[in-house]
Protein backbone atom coordinates (compact mmCIF):
# COMPACT_ATOMS: atom_id res chain seq x y z
CA UNK A 1 0.00 0.00 0.00
CA UNK A 2 1.35 3.12 -1.14
CA UNK A 3 0.53 6.46 1.20
CA UNK A 4 -0.95 9.89 0.03
CA UNK A 5 -0.35 12.64 1.51
CA UNK A 6 -1.74 16.50 0.51
CA UNK A 7 0.35 19.13 0.70
CA UNK A 8 -0.25 22.91 0.04
CA UNK A 9 2.23 25.12 -0.93
CA UNK A 10 4.20 28.13 -3.30
CA UNK A 11 5.78 27.23 -5.96
CA UNK A 12 7.79 29.30 -9.11
CA UNK A 13 5.38 27.98 -11.52
CA UNK A 14 1.93 25.48 -11.59
CA UNK A 15 -1.75 26.15 -11.95
CA UNK A 16 -3.50 27.71 -8.67
CA UNK A 17 -6.58 25.74 -6.94
CA UNK A 18 -6.00 22.24 -9.31
CA UNK A 19 -5.30 18.74 -7.77
CA UNK A 20 -1.57 17.66 -9.73
CA UNK A 21 -0.57 13.95 -9.13
CA UNK A 22 3.00 13.33 -8.28
CA UNK A 23 5.19 10.28 -7.50
CA UNK A 24 8.75 11.47 -8.46
CA UNK A 25 10.58 14.54 -8.07
CA UNK A 26 10.95 15.23 -11.88
CA UNK A 27 7.58 15.67 -11.90
CA UNK A 28 7.20 18.32 -8.92
CA UNK A 29 10.60 20.06 -10.77
CA UNK A 30 9.02 19.77 -13.98
CA UNK A 31 5.53 21.50 -13.03
CA UNK A 32 6.57 23.68 -9.94
CA UNK A 33 10.26 25.08 -10.78
CA UNK A 34 11.98 26.29 -7.91
CA UNK A 35 10.58 27.44 -4.55
CA UNK A 36 10.05 31.17 -3.22
CA UNK A 37 12.24 32.42 -0.54
CA UNK A 38 10.89 31.52 2.74
CA UNK A 39 8.72 28.90 1.40
CA UNK A 40 8.42 25.43 3.11
CA UNK A 41 5.75 23.79 0.27
CA UNK A 42 8.41 22.14 -2.34
CA UNK A 43 10.75 21.18 1.00
CA UNK A 44 8.32 19.09 2.28
CA UNK A 45 7.05 17.71 -1.39
CA UNK A 46 10.56 16.71 -1.90
CA UNK A 47 10.46 14.54 1.64
CA UNK A 48 7.41 13.13 0.71
CA UNK A 49 8.24 11.80 -2.54
CA UNK A 50 11.81 11.03 -1.15
CA UNK A 51 9.99 8.65 1.15
CA UNK A 52 8.11 7.13 -1.48
CA UNK A 53 5.22 8.41 -0.78
CA UNK A 54 2.39 9.47 -3.49
CA UNK A 55 1.72 13.66 -3.50
CA UNK A 56 -1.51 15.41 -4.07
CA UNK A 57 0.09 19.06 -4.69
CA UNK A 58 -1.76 22.49 -4.79
CA UNK A 59 0.22 25.40 -5.52
CA UNK A 60 -1.33 28.46 -3.41
CA UNK A 61 -0.56 31.70 -4.27
CA UNK A 62 1.27 32.97 -0.78
CA UNK A 63 1.41 29.92 2.01
CA UNK A 64 -0.56 30.00 4.97
CA UNK A 65 -2.87 32.99 3.47
CA UNK A 66 -4.76 32.11 0.35
CA UNK A 67 -7.65 31.38 1.78
CA UNK A 68 -9.40 30.50 -1.24
CA UNK A 69 -6.47 28.52 -2.73
CA UNK A 70 -6.84 26.54 0.37
CA UNK A 71 -10.75 26.09 0.82
CA UNK A 72 -10.66 25.10 -2.80
CA UNK A 73 -7.97 22.29 -2.52
CA UNK A 74 -9.99 21.36 0.42
CA UNK A 75 -13.23 20.83 -1.22
CA UNK A 76 -11.44 18.87 -4.00
CA UNK A 77 -9.69 16.58 -1.61
CA UNK A 78 -13.15 15.90 0.09
CA UNK A 79 -14.95 15.21 -3.11
CA UNK A 80 -11.99 13.89 -5.70
CA UNK A 81 -10.27 12.18 -2.87
CA UNK A 82 -11.99 10.46 -0.58
CA UNK A 83 -10.60 8.36 1.77
CA UNK A 84 -7.03 8.25 -0.07
CA UNK A 85 -5.57 10.64 1.78
CA UNK A 86 -3.45 9.70 4.94
CA UNK A 87 -1.60 12.83 5.81
CA UNK A 88 -2.46 16.68 5.30
CA UNK A 89 0.23 18.71 5.23
CA UNK A 90 -0.09 22.94 5.39
CA UNK A 91 3.47 24.56 6.27
CA UNK A 92 2.86 28.15 6.46
CA UNK A 93 -0.66 28.16 7.98
CA UNK A 94 -1.45 29.34 11.57
CA UNK A 95 -4.72 30.44 10.16
CA UNK A 96 -7.70 29.26 12.77
CA UNK A 97 -9.90 29.20 10.02
CA UNK A 98 -7.94 27.06 7.56
CA UNK A 99 -6.57 24.51 10.48
CA UNK A 100 -10.24 24.09 11.59
CA UNK A 101 -11.69 23.30 7.60
CA UNK A 102 -8.39 21.18 7.70
CA UNK A 103 -9.00 19.14 10.99
CA UNK A 104 -12.49 18.34 10.22
CA UNK A 105 -11.21 16.69 6.69
CA UNK A 106 -8.57 14.59 8.35
CA UNK A 107 -10.99 13.47 11.00
CA UNK A 108 -13.23 12.66 7.96
CA UNK A 109 -10.60 10.36 6.13
CA UNK A 110 -8.76 9.43 9.42
CA UNK A 111 -5.23 11.16 8.52
CA UNK A 112 -3.15 13.11 9.96
CA UNK A 113 -2.23 16.86 10.24
CA UNK A 114 1.00 18.35 9.46
CA UNK A 115 2.14 21.50 10.06
CA UNK A 116 5.29 23.11 11.71
CA UNK A 117 6.30 23.95 15.50
CA UNK A 118 5.87 27.57 14.30
CA UNK A 119 2.55 27.39 12.48
CA UNK A 120 0.99 25.26 15.40
CA UNK A 121 2.16 27.88 18.05
CA UNK A 122 0.60 30.78 15.99
CA UNK A 123 -2.57 28.23 15.69
CA UNK A 124 -2.92 27.98 19.74
CA UNK A 125 -1.79 31.65 20.16
CA UNK A 126 -4.56 32.98 17.72
CA UNK A 127 -6.83 35.33 19.65
CA UNK A 128 -9.45 35.46 16.50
Amino acid sequence: MRYTIALFGEAEKGQYRTAHVLNDLSQLIDQFGNPPPDSQGIFFAIQALLFQRELIFFRVEEEGFSELDYFSGLKTLETAFPRKIHALCLPGVGSVKILEASSQLCIATKSLLITSQKDWYDYLTCSA
